[in-house]
């Protein structure tokens, strides 16, 4: 078991429009040979107060260059079967999204999200004795409820439940099968569709929910003669910025989902606050329905990565001042991350059990019963999930 603490980066975005428009000040410089982030005060003659993170990315950036530096080692250790998390905070309008899912095709502004499927599944197709099996799911918590983004209904509320081996998961959550990046962005694209979002002053596609796309990597290493199980899970989080309804002009709905947006952020930084105090005898996971899907993330068996965007205006200095507080309490945090060897619910052996009792029906080693035979075969056909032996056939694992 190695013991580590969240890795953080900062990323600031340029002036937008509406902060020239405004005639706004830059008041965030970086120096990214040390990782140290200035925070200048308007109109004060204080020195500026400092910040030191794992990573500082100034207006010039790119995320080509953020996944190489940060990103990539979070990747290659799911690969590796442990699990890990990316997750982007700050203040609403700050390039949050941006930075995770970038630009589509630009060479240096395709986000994090896409690369990391692309990473994934380049892995898989170059690595010999390994088979693979790749599922995804992707969900919402809007005004603290939870809706499966890739469902028919994605309006359903779902449960979250807490099993003693599994720890927490969300009840009748779909996953779906992929065999290539390709179908994952499909599949992220369509439930991006039905996302929350709304106008704000502060953002035109405001997100009015936090988001959640898991996926989740089975690997079995057949060298040796053995099957050695393994499994992964990559957590990529969107969450929606903090805001200030002075600045933001939401009234409504709009003023409530920023109310429930702003609660739940408040839980996860007294979750952070509690980890990093060190004489807490109780970690407030329970006090939002995010804390506790990211109970893993923060304190727990996880690799996480935490992005945080701020924005370089004066009249934003509040917002950037707590974003870059709350990024430094973060840092401080210790997960413990320990492989996922054997899991004893992994689907891949059970498709492999599947196929190997295929094969023997075929060699006449056991009794062929013909009904059960042609319930598989149908099932296989049908316009559902494939079945066993049919999902990995198909997946983008090499032959050995």
């Amino acid at each position: 078991m190695s013991e580590e603490t969240v890795r953080v980066l900062v990323r600031c975005r340029p002036l937008n429009t509406r902060e020239k428009n405004l005639n706004c000040k830059t008041i965030v410089s970086m120096d990214q040979s040390i990782g140290q982030v200035a925070l200048a005060k308007p109109d004060s003659e204080d020195p500026p107060k400092t910040f030191t993170f794992d990573g500082v990315y100034d207006m010039e950036s790119n995320t080509k260059q953020i996944y190489e530096d940060l990103v990539f080692s979070v990747i290659e250790s799911v690969l590796e079967g442990y699990n890990g998390t990316v997750f982007a905070y700050g203040q609403t309008g700050c390039g949050k999204s941006f930075s995770m899912e970038g630009i589509p095709d630009h060479p240096e502004h395709r986000g994090i999200t896409p690369r990391s499927f692309e990473h994934v599944f380049q892995e898989v197709a170059v690595r010999s004795n390994t088979k693979f099996l790749v599922r995804v799911s992707y969900l919402e918590i809007y005004n603290e409820t939870i809706r499966d983004l890739l469902s028919k209904d994605h309006l359903q509320k779902l449960e979250l439940k807490e099993h003693p081996e599994k720890g927490v998961y969300v009840k009748d959550l779909s996953m779906t099968i992929v065999h290539n990046a390709d179908e994952v962005m499909k599949l992220m694209s369509r439930g991006t569709g039905n996302r929350s979002v709304g106008a704000t002053a502060m953002n035109a596609d405001s997100s009015r929910s936090h988001s959640i796309f898991t996926v989740y990597v089975e690997m079995c290493d057949t060298r040796d003669g053995g099957d050695h199980f393994r499994a992964g899970k990559l957590n990529l989080v969107d969450l929606a910025g903090s805001e200030r309804q002075s600045k933001t002009q939401a009234e409504g709905d709009r003023l409530k989902e920023a109310t429930k947006i702003n609660l739940s952020l408040s839980a996860l930084g007294n979750v952070i606050s509690a980890l990093v105090d060190g004489k807490a005898k109780h970690i407030p996971y329970r006090d939002s329905k995010l804390t506790r899907l990211l109970q893993d993330s923060l304190g727990g068996n996880t690799k996480t990565l935490m992005v945080a965007a701020v924005s370089p205006a004066d009249n934003n200095y509040d917002e950037t001042l707590s974003t870059l507080r709350y990024a430094n309490r973060a840092k401080n945090i210790k997960n413990k991350a320990t492989i996922n060897e054997d899991p004893k619910d992994a689907l891949l052996r059970e498709y492999q059990a599947e196929i190997q009792r295929l094969k023997d029906m075929l060699m006449g080693k056991v009794n062929m019963d013909p009904s059960a035979l042609a319930a598989f075969l149908g099932g296989a056909g049908g316009g559902g999930a494939p079945a066993g032996p049919a999902a990995i056939a198909a997946a983008p694992a090499p032959a050995p």
